[in-house]
């Protein structure tokens, strides 16, 4: 199921970024930057992608778990809860260091 509310506080979070999309995906809204995921926002929380290796100070955090799809542990992946994404600054470094890593990919 979708989350109108934190679909609009990833838009206002990523503004006019050049490249920027979104598309239905995993049962929620995907962001994707230069055809690249980025990030999602589903009911049950955000989703961000940090790129394998690039997630343990995420996991850190209050509320943010290592994504599971299925049965499978999707390293580089996160999921943040609402105690989380609804700290406007934890949010942010989130949001920004998806940016990074999927700005570093070539464009699809």
């Amino acid at each position: 199921m979708r989350d109108k509310g934190l679909e609009e506080l990833v838009r206002q979070e990523l503004g006019d970024q050049p490249g920027l999309s979104e598309k239905p995906m995993f049962g929620g809204l995907a962001f994707l930057v230069n055809g690249n995921l980025l990030c999602g926002a589903r009911e049950d929380g955000m989703l961000v992608r940090l790129g394998k290796g690039n997630d343990g100070w995420a996991l850190e955090l209050p509320g943010v778990v290592q994504m599971v799809m299925g049965e499978r542990r999707m390293h580089g992946w996160v999921r943040a809860g609402a105690e989380t994404y609804g700290d406007d600054a934890l949010r942010r470094s989130l949001i920004e260091a998806a940016l990074s890593y999927a700005l570093s990919l070539p464009p699809k």
